[in-house]
């Protein structure tokens, strides 16, 4: 199960962070072609997460149109069985994504997220995304990207949602 290290849409590219990059996240420093409110402390808090060679971490989210870096999307780690012990089922990532404050309302998260999830349909990895229950705009791109199952709340009363896998006779 593997991803491939840029991702392409239409309107971005998503690649995976390099180990100077990701010390340039951690430290809070920007570079000439990011944004100026990049990275953004949930980047930073991504950036200790990254391990080198792992197609499942942080990756930039990179307008094609003029190649800034506006925001960052990735997994939480590599897929891990879903449910109990002793009755895993399918593999599963968690998602995380943020875009700066200039760049929402563009569609850039919706694009960003359906483009990673094409490849974990390939990889037949199922995806959960966990958000405050008051933060709409998230709530909007997980909904319009079909995160339909509700597991509950996390033990920091985040939403905790699901996108079925295609194909799963629940698509």
């Amino acid at each position: 199960m593997s991803l491939p290290a840029v991702v392409l849409t239409p309107r971005l590219r998503l690649p995976l962070w390099t180990a100077d990059e990701a010390r340039d996240v951690l430290a809070g420093r920007g570079r000439p072609h990011w944004h100026p409110d990049y990275p953004r402390p949930a980047d930073r808090d991504a950036a200790a997460l990254r391990r080198e060679g792992d197609p499942w971490g942080p990756r930039h989210i990179v307008r094609a149109g003029d190649g800034l870096v506006v925001g960052s999307i990735g997994f939480f780690g590599p897929p891990a069985p879903s449910g109990p012990p002793d009755a895993p089922t399918e593999p599963e990532v968690e998602v995380g994504f943020g875009l700066v404050p200039e760049a929402h309302g563009h569609g850039a998260a919706t694009e960003a997220l359906r483009g990673l999830l094409r490849e974990t349909d390939r990889a037949g990895v199922r995806v959960r995304g966990a958000v405050r229950p008051d933060h709409t705009p998230s709530l909007r791109v997980l909904a319009t990207c079909r995160f339909t199952d509700v597991l509950g709340a996390d033990e920091d009363g985040r939403l905790v949602l699901v996108r079925p896998l295609p194909g799963a006779g629940n698509a």
